[in-house]
């Protein structure tokens, strides 16, 4: 092909090989109606290379219909604009090529798939699980997945007693409150809920003074299972949650908290205002989390048996539970949001206690 050298850098690679095949065993004529459809069919990224080549051709064989006079002498004229225009109009014309995506292949639910208490989703969930002894009953697993991590992780379970069922990956998508599932969902053994007593005996265990998380009718699982994660982290002894008003254990609770779930001691109590009474009467300090609090968390003594409250999302701790802190505490904001997440909350306080006790 003759190009201008002007122009050399804007033809196509792909642009010039095939319209060079079409001369070898053709008219230019025809290989100027090639130009202009490959050109089309390869959308906007090579019309100035359809340009340049057409107007290459026809400069040699005089008038064409297909990029008007032809007479191409180095620049660009008015024939580049209407070609322009008329090739923009038929793209902005031509029909979808192949259907839109469908962005989320859970979409198709009619309702919400309600949380069941021992459903464990995704491979550190389950993962977890296993390490920590935790009685696994039936491991549903993605058929025909060729996953190395995946199978290693399903014989596994297989060895620790658990039936290992391979299914369609629709039937996971059906099964999973997560949407996240990563080809694998397992039903384990109900959470054993322990007493406070229990979580007592489990810093006393390690000689170590308690610290203690109370969450406050939390009803995100995404809040306790983050602060779960961060409180295991921390070396806390044990959450306190209540069994009304409050996330239980579930599934999407025990992978946000990336397994630490099967290694925290939580309490569930009928009422959280009790669980405080009774922690205060074995000598733990109770301190509620409030932007109003009295004093800011770094002049609190957290080295003590210590319990932190974090209250609701919404609404923050109730009055009742205020009322029975022994002392309410504040983190320092400096910016202009007036309040963090529960599990952000959480994580400061819970690392201003581990630093306080270096």
């Amino acid at each position: 092909l003759h190009l201008c050298e002007a122009h050399r850098h804007l033809a196509s690679t792909v642009t010039q090989s095939c319209i060079s095949s079409k001369l070898n065993n053709g008219s230019r004529s025809n290989a100027c109606s090639y130009a202009k459809n490959l050109a089309q069919s390869l959308l906007l990224l090579v019309y100035d290379s359809y340009i340049e080549v057409v107007s290459s051709l026809c400069s040699q064989t005089g008038n064409c219909n297909n990029c008007g006079n032809g007479n191409y002498n180095g620049n660009y004229n008015g024939n580049y604009e209407r070609d322009n225009r008329r090739f923009s109009k038929e793209k902005n014309n031509r029909p979808e090529r192949r259907p839109e995506r469908r962005a989320d292949r859970f979409a198709e639910r009619t309702a919400p798939v309600e949380e069941v208490e021992g459903q464990l989703e995704g491979r550190n969930a389950l993962q977890e699980a296993l390490k920590s002894g935790r009685t696994i009953d039936k491991v549903f697993v993605a058929a025909g997945d060729t996953d190395k991590g995946l199978q290693r992780l399903a014989a596994q379970a297989k060895e620790a007693g658990a039936v290992v069922v391979p299914v369609d990956r629709r039937k996971l998508d059906a099964m999973s409150t997560t949407r996240s599932h990563q080809g694998i969902i397992a039903l384990a053994a109900a959470h054993v809920y322990y007493t406070i007593d229990d979580i007592l005996e489990e810093a006393a265990s390690r000689g170590e003074n308690a610290l203690i998380v109370i969450c406050d009718e939390l009803s995100d699982p995404h809040n306790l299972g983050a602060i779960m994660r961060s409180a295991e982290c921390a070396g806390a002894h044990g959450v306190i949650i209540p069994k009304r008003r409050s996330v239980g254990l579930t599934a999407t609770v025990a992978k946000a908290s990336a397994g630490a779930v099967e290694y925290m001691k939580v309490a569930r109590v009928t009422n959280i205002t009790a669980a405080i009474q009774e922690l205060k009467d074995k000598g733990v300090w109770v301190f509620g989390t409030a932007a109003e609090g009295s004093i800011p968390m770094y002049k609190a003594d957290l080295t003590g048996p210590t319990a932190i409250v974090i209250g609701n999302e919404g609404d923050g701790m109730s009055q009742l539970v205020r009322k029975n802190c022994d002392v309410m505490v504040h983190i320092p904001m400096k910016g202009k949001i007036s309040s963090l997440n529960a599990s952000a909350a959480a994580s400061i306080l819970l690392y201003e206690a581990v630093r306080q006790r270096l």
